[in-house]
This record gives structure tokens, C-alpha cells and sequence, in this order.
């Protein structure tokens, strides 16, 4: 083989992989109808961001894996706190804004827009204020959500989140706080599923209080496996945060629960912490979805 066709051979296979590359890529669409924003990847719908003024909470429901079913479920008899996907925080300067009761701390949405800076990617821009009859407003937020699928298996989810403190701000000891995500329960441990951490441990005895940059939740579904997978990124305030997990389908990285002083978090008056996590909802175990190589990867970015 002479060298131009070696040349010629190696030009090929570059522009081969550039269009397996392009062909797994999905693209992404994004429509606001009213107080939601609904995204679809492919031809799946993927999620809807519901920000309704009658909510605690701006969240994301349904989460849909690439089978078009929810890996999330959307409250209970027992947790009706849970919905879905979601941020928040309980005992903030003596509201909760994670519990129900919307007298007791609401996160209410000022805007919800949305950004497509190519047809693979929708970014969400969405502002929030913390408020509650009869108190100031202790925090405002301001989310940057950014919805990618690289290949059909694998929907991907970033929630960068700004806090401000428009107060002086003391957050008591408290489980509820923060980005969580509450699983639908036949992806649940007690049900047969699997909840893993980087490390290895598996279920809520060993996961729980143990710092871990990621958890992966799946579990059976149809002929396959479904999950979704929580990572912090490791410029996080806090990193890694020790997870509150619950074999029956609920998992969050929280400080909150374990602050420094075992009795609170102060946080000072215009002081900012900013958050950043990525979802990935995806096929298989977290071995095939390659979970420990993504989070490589995500935290260089």
C-alpha cells in the first residue's frame, strides 16, 4: 500500500467515525406550553419542567429513559414531598420550601425561557425567588438547565443552580435540602433494583452518609435495564456531599444533614453558592452506561 492510499485509507475511516458520531447524536426540541416546558430528544418525549404557581417548587415530571417510561414517580400517600426531580430546601431561616403547605416557603419561578444554540441542545434559563407570607425573601435562585443526548441510550440533564442570599440565611440540620430525585418504584431497591455509588456500595445501608461523587439508581424494565444516575461536580461547595438515600427509590447529595457544627449552615447576606449536577438517564446497568467514565469526563468540564 503506498502512502497516498494509506493517507486516503486513514481520511475515510476520520470521516466514518465523524458520521457514526453524528448520527448518534439526537436532537433536541423544546416547546413552553404555559407553566411547563416540554423537551423531547428524538422522537421521545423526554420531560416537562413544570413551574406552576400553585406548586412548592419548580420540578421535572415525567423523567422518561430512552424505553418512553418514567425512571421518576411523582409523589405518594406516604412522601407526597417527592416530586420527581427536583431542588429545594426545608428549615430555611424558619420556612420549609421542600415540604407541602405553600404558607409554609414557596420557590416561585419569575421566568422560564428557553435557549437553543443548536438543534442537539436546549438550554432552560430559569429564575426563582424563595418566599413565604409574612418573612423575607432569604434567597433567590437562578438555574441554567442544559438537556443533550449524545447516543440513543443515554439522555443527559445538567442543573446548574446560583443561590443568593438576600438575608442572612441559616439552613438547621435537615434531610430535605437540595437536588434529589425520587425513582419510580419498580426501578427501587426494595422491588429488585440496584442503587450504587462510585465506590461500589450498594443500597441504603452501605450509601448512606458516605460522600460519593455519584449514585446510580436502575432497576428492571420490560426485557432490559432503566436507571438514572446523580453526579456532583467536584467544584461544588461541599463536594462530595454525603448522600441521603432510601432503598425505596429516594437519593440526594445533602451537606445539610451533616453541616460542619452538627446543628446548621450560615450562609451570609449576598453570599453566592453555585451547584452544579448532571443527570443521566440511560440503559443498562451502570457498567454499559459507562457511568464511572462519564463522570471522567464531566469532571473536567
Amino acid at each position: 500500500m503506498t502512502r497516498h492510499q494509506l493517507s486516503l485509507l486513514l481520511l475515510a475511516g476520520f470521516l466514518c467515525m465523524l458520521h457514526v458520531h453524528a448520527f448518534a447524536q439526537q436532537k433536541v426540541r423544546a416547546e413552553k406550553i404555559g407553566s411547563r416546558i416540554d423537551i423531547h430528544i428524538g422522537n421521545l418525549f423526554f420531560t416537562s419542567y413544570r413551574f406552576d404557581t400553585n406548586e412548592k417548587y419548580p420540578f421535572f415530571y415525567p423523567v422518561n429513559g430512552p424505553s418512553g417510561a418514567s425512571v421518576s414517580s411523582m409523589r405518594n400517600g406516604t412522601y407526597p414531598h417527592h416530586s420527581s426531580l427536583f431542588f429545594g430546601c426545608d428549615m430555611v431561616n424558619g420556612g420549609n420550601y421542600w415540604q407541602e403547605g405553600l404558607d409554609r416557603g414557596q420557590i416561585v419561578a419569575l421566568r422560564a425561557e428557553i435557549e437553543q444554540p443548536d438543534e442537539f441542545t436546549v438550554i432552560i434559563h430559569n429564575e426563582n425567588i424563595w418566599t413565604r407570607p409574612g418573612a423575607n425573601a432569604p434567597i433567590k435562585d437562578i438555574r441554567k438547565i442544559t438537556i443533550t443526548s449524545t447516543t440513543k441510550d443515554i439522555f443527559q440533564l445538567d442543573f446548574d443552580v446560583t443561590m443568593e442570599m438576600l438575608e442572612d440565611v441559616t439552613i438547621k440540620k435537615t434531610n430535605h435540602s437540595l437536588f434529589s430525585g425520587r425513582m419510580d418504584p419498580d426501578l427501587s431497591v426494595v422491588n429488585g433494583g440496584t442503587m450504587i455509588n462510585a465506590e461500589g456500595d450498594k443500597g441504603e445501608k452501605a450509601t448512606f452518609g458516605k460522600p460519593s461523587p455519584w449514585i446510580d439508581f436502575y432497576g428492571p424494565r420490560g426485557t432490559g435495564i432503566e436507571g438514572m444516575a446523580i453526579m456532583q461536580h467536584p467544584s461544588n461547595d461541599w463536594y462530595p456531599s454525603p448522600w441521603f438515600t432510601r432503598d425505596y427509590g429516594f437519593f440526594s447529595p445533602t451537606p445539610m444533614y451533616w453541616p460542619v457544627d452538627d446543628t446548621q449552615t450560615l450562609l451570609a447576606k449576598g453570599e453566592k453558592v453555585t451547584l452544579r449536577y448532571r443527570v443521566l438517564v440511560h440503559s443498562g446497568d451502570h457498567v454499559a452506561a459507562g457511568i464511572d467514565s462519564h463522570f471522567e469526563t464531566y469532571q473536567k468540564d
